[in-house]
């Protein structure tokens, strides 16, 4: 082989290397974290806390709507992905402060997959959303996979409402739960699925087909 094809070689291979390791680094970057609340779990009922709010605020995309995650130790976690241990009765806390609307599809304003097919609103039982009354709504958390949908009722949008995340609860809101059971092991992909991408065809684009923002993953692990 000779000196000017090594070198060609040698300059080939350092790009390819350089161009992986540039892959990389986006990839991780551009990957929310992991809120584990599998740890030390015990069998014991696991309790999951998300806000929704209607502008993130801080990041490259602050008048983006977004959930969070509130960590086992109290923090919020601009995140979608959070991992739960198999099995087990897993307790969902959502705070809503965001806005809606009637929605487009009435069926996505049913309680399905989750136990009695109910959930809580404020406190009270409900079965459905009616959107086309009151405050309509704003979003849904939806594990397709699971056949879990939950609306979540929304605030009046002539409020005060809250403007960058994470919110508290002195700004308007709305606390709706529910319970599931986890599945066996594996990754189950959730998501809002009321068009709340403002500015995008259908509402369909930015926050809603970005993962961190407006869908994430169940993590299940053993």
């Amino acid at each position: 082989m000779s000196f000017a094809w090594k070198v060609t070689v040698t300059v080939v291979l350092f790009a390819i290397c350089a161009v992986a390791a540039v892959i990389l680094i986006v990839s991780l970057l551009g990957t929310p974290p992991v809120v584990d609340y599998s740890a030390g779990a015990s069998g014991q009922p696991v309790n999951v806390t998300l806000q929704a709010v209607g502008a993130i605020g801080p990041g490259n995309h602050p008048d983006w709507v977004s959930y969070l995650v509130e960590s086992p130790q109290g923090q919020w976690v601009h995140t979608t992905v959070f991992q739960v241990p198999q099995h087990t009765r897993i307790n969902f806390t959502i705070y809503n402060y965001d806005s809606g609307s009637p929605l487009r599809n009435q069926q996505l304003g049913q309680v399905t997959g989750t136990y009695g097919n109910t959930a809580l609103l404020n406190g009270r039982p409900f079965r459905v959303i009616n959107s086309n009354a009151g405050n309509g709504v704003a979003h849904t958390f939806t594990i397709p996979e699971l056949g879990v949908s939950v609306p979540l009722y929304a605030n009046n949008g002539n409020a005060n409402l809250c403007g960058a995340a994470p919110c508290t609860t002195s700004s308007p809101h709305k606390i709706i739960r529910f319970s599931i059971t986890s599945p066996g092991p594996g990754d189950y992909r959730w998501q809002c699925f009321v068009p709340c991408g403002l500015g995008w065809l259908f509402g369909n684009g930015g926050p809603m087909g970005t993962l961190g923002y407006m869908g994430g993953f169940m993590k299940v692990v053993a």
